[in-house]
């Protein structure tokens, strides 16, 4: 019988996915009038531009959590593998997108690798481990 044990590879693009996105959010909307300055550039002021930062900060903890918890109970791997797939494939899309008609970010270029790398491999986990 297969051992779906965190050790599992299969998992390991969960896990990493997963506490990648975790920090992310927590940097886009644990202090936005801090880090948003800091790392971005660009003044948090506004009610409203903050409310959107830690919605995003509450999408980004919910599904890297939903990645972890995936991660260890293998009745929710296929689920969550398939979430991750998502998120990855739109977020490099909306990336993609952004470089075509913006042009290149220095900074978020080797983000858009990286998503393309997990996509890739949670696209090939499935096909894999199902």
């Amino acid at each position: 019988m297969e051992n779906d044990t965190m050790i599992n590879p299969k998992n390991i693009n969960l896990l990493l996915s997963g506490v990648i996105v975790i920090i992310a959010g927590i940097v886009y909307g644990g202090q936005p009038t801090y880090a948003m300055p800091e790392l971005l550039g660009f003044e948090v002021n506004d009610l409203e531009l903050k409310n959107i930062l830690r919605a995003v900060m509450g999408i980004y903890l919910g599904i890297g959590i939903y990645w972890l918890i995936g991660a260890f109970k293998p009745k929710l791997w296929f689920g969550a593998t398939l979430s991750n797939i998502l998120f990855m494939g739109g977020i490099s899309f909306g990336r993609i997108v952004s470089t075509l008609f913006d042009g290149v970010s220095p900074l978020f270029t080797p983000a858009l690798i990286l998503e393309l790398l997990f996509f890739g491999w949670g696209i090939y986990n499935v096909k894999k481990y199902t």
